[in-house]
């Protein structure tokens, strides 16, 4: 009740007070209706209201929304052991919860399908002739959304916020904003197993998360700024488009400042330009000179600038402020540099699972937290497996100065594949450029890949073609076809993971098993021939036993029944009173594994880098308890 409460008195705020503001924020109380036999389009279920309520941003799950789970549930993703339900010693077990439960983190709710949610919303009159953007930061999955029973369009993205142009379809004055939010996989299939959507990390919820608004803009107005610093030069060269939503040509004035921010230096201060302004879109580079002072980005000192971008026109003003900083981030011979200095990555992967809410946060503080508990362990980096988090995340990593490689979204096998022509491979070129888009200009973002381990006999081809187009488009960051593999000619670095203490089938013939503990081996038989950077893929998949007092901790949406499961099983061969002694060896011995394993990275001449298979524990694919954090 309070939750709904907080939120009722920000939308009435918000509402309110916005005849004066550019945006509206629509946070708060949403009508709601399950389609689960989707006929609500066919029904045309935007034409009239909607019969239950939500609180947005949120899932379905945080509302109570959705089945209870069960045998019939539909899981997407990770590999579920149904033979453990014969053994006699779980029918107790079985007989007391009633259903099977899967070896993951299972939500309160669960739903696969279609939900509309609806509000009703009034434009100020100040609005009037005005361009207007209906801003959603993070839905899951698929989009589509009605004004007053028109289609404004459908989006698709995993990673990036689903923007409509609703200009022309709001005009001062009362309408009804219908979006039907669609978790299904249709004709793009990402990869059941992807990060992105499967229910063995965050969940395959439905919802939208973070910001909900919207945006009012002058009719002529900036729509995107690319910013690409040129430390040597000391200038940056901006990318920008201006969009022009009127049926004539105008003048136009751009003043651009730049300033350092915390603490304040001396820049070389306003550039005014002139510039004509077609009908549609117009794309202008100009090159801003920073000054002779100038200070760097990077882990260590992590210095930040914000670019003010002022439009006036005929048409109505309109301005950007956007976060930068000064680093130059590439390959030299077989490792990394950035501004000049060797780099080393100390990473571990991010899988999406975020058992409280269910889905990543889309808050500063929260990835604050998160970032700062890397660096506690001795982190630079984070992979972000086989999805893209959304803005707080680069904003802290801007701050707190750390490295990201960013993904489109997709683990493509296991039923899906790329480079055969299907509608994922056109996707990820169009995910991948809307995360440029939205996060091109933050300096954490350092290296993309395409997403996780491929499957597909063209997936050489189309990946070599990804690179290239990336590398001549955009040289902010370096790039690879895919963490795992291939070794492709065209990658700036390889993500492999090859080099490991214990190898995919050697068994007991890995250095671990077959040697005596040593500390004179390394990497260098694993390095490739044409000698780019190799970072380590996924190593240190070394797991403990589970901490059964950890499971009073999921006290949100995501419930730790696997954990119930495991404890069973103890309980069943009368060993429970010994789980916090195999806790403690298995967590002793595991930290002696990750030792050696990262130890051995260290000490090999031209090695770039490792990604963990996780600082914390991967509820997934059968659960695995291999991080040294829960």
């Amino acid at each position: 009740m309070k939750k709904i409460l907080y939120f009722f008195w920000i939308s009435l705020l918000a509402t309110s007070c916005s005849a004066d503001r550019t945006t509206l924020n629509l946070s708060g109380e949403w009508k709601f209706r399950i389609d689960s036999l989707d006929k609500g389009i066919n029904e045309q279920w935007y034409l009239g209201d909607l019969n239950e309520t939500v609180i947005l941003p949120g899932s379905m799950a945080e509302n109570g929304k959705g089945n209870p789970v069960g045998l019939q549930t539909k899981w997407l993703g990770g590999i579920q052991n149904q033979k453990w339900y014969e053994d006699e010693n779980y029918k107790p077990f079985l007989k007391k919860n009633n259903f099977l439960f899967p070896f993951w983190l299972i939500p309160s709710k669960h739903y696969y399908g279609a939900a509309w949610y609806q509000k009703t919303l009034t434009i100020p009159s100040s609005w009037k002739g005005q361009s207007i953007e209906l801003f959603l930061e993070r839905c899951h999955w698929e989009t589509q959304v009605w004004v007053d029973g028109k289609k404004a369009g459908t989006l698709n993205s995993l990673g990036t916020p689903h923007r409509y142009d609703l200009t022309g379809l709001l005009s001062p004055g009362e309408h009804r904003v219908s979006i039907c939010v669609d978790n299904h996989i249709k004709k793009v299939n990402v990869g059941t197993n992807s990060h992105s959507i499967s229910d063995h990390t965050q969940g395959n919820w439905n919802g939208i998360s973070g910001e909900i608004k919207l945006i009012r803009k002058a009719p002529v107005h900036i729509k995107s700024i690319g910013i690409f610093p040129d430390i040597q030069q000391k200038n940056l060269h901006l990318r920008m488009e201006i969009e022009n939503k009127k049926d004539k040509a105008f003048q136009g004035t751009l003043t651009i400042q730049a300033r350092g921010k915390k603490p304040r230096i001396k820049t070389s201060g306003q550039l005014i330009k002139e510039i004509t302004i077609k009908t549609g879109n117009t794309v202008s580079n100009i090159y801003y000179q920073l000054g002779k002072d100038i200070r760097l980005w990077d882990e260590f000192n992590p210095y930040l600038y914000e670019l003010d971008v002022k439009l006036k026109t005929k048409a109505g003003e309109d301005s950007r402020v956007i976060q930068f900083g000064l680093r130059d981030f590439k390959v030299k011979g077989s490792g990394f540099v950035i501004n000049g200095r060797p780099l080393f990555l100390r990473g571990t992967l991010d899988c999406a699972a975020y058992p409280i809410t269910g889905y990543p946060p889309t808050n500063d503080a929260d990835w604050e937290r998160v970032i700062q508990i890397c660096k506690a362990h001795g982190l630079n980096h984070i992979r972000f497996h086989s999805w893209c988090p959304p803005e707080a995340a680069f904003f802290a990593a801007d701050k707190l100065g750390f490295y990201f490689q960013v993904e489109c979204s997709s683990w493509a096998n296991q039923g899906s594949t790329i480079g055969d022509g299907k509608p994922l491979d056109q996707w990820i070129f169009d995910e991948s450029k809307r995360m440029i888009d939205a996060y091109g200009n933050h300096p954490s973002f350092v290296m993309m890949a395409y997403g996780n381990e491929p499957a597909g006999r063209n997936q050489g081809e189309y990946l070599n073609l990804f690179v290239n187009y990336w590398k001549d488009n955009d040289p902010r960051r370096v790039y690879t076809g895919a963490a795992g593999w291939p070794v492709l000619e065209a990658n700036d670095y390889h993500n492999l993971p090859g080099p490991r203490i214990q190898g995919w089938g050697e068994q007991l013939n890995s250095i671990i098993n077959r040697e005596a503990p040593r500390t004179d081996y390394d990497w260098t038989g694993k390095l490739t021939p044409d000698g780019k950077p190799i970072v380590s893929h996924e190593i240190g998949q070394w797991c403990a036993y589970p901490d059964f007092k950890e499971t009073e901790k999921y006290k949100g949406i995501m419930k730790a029944t696997n954990f119930e499961i495991f404890k069973a099983s103890l309980k069943a061969h009368h060993m429970l009173h010994l789980a916090d002694s195999f806790l403690l060896a298995s967590g002793k011995l595991q930290a002696l594994c990750y030792k050696a394993d990262i130890e051995a990275a260290l000490r090999t001449p031209g090695f770039a880098g490792f990604q963990l298979l996780g600082l914390s524990d991967f509820p997934g694919q059968g659960t695995a308890l291999v991080g040294v954090l829960n």
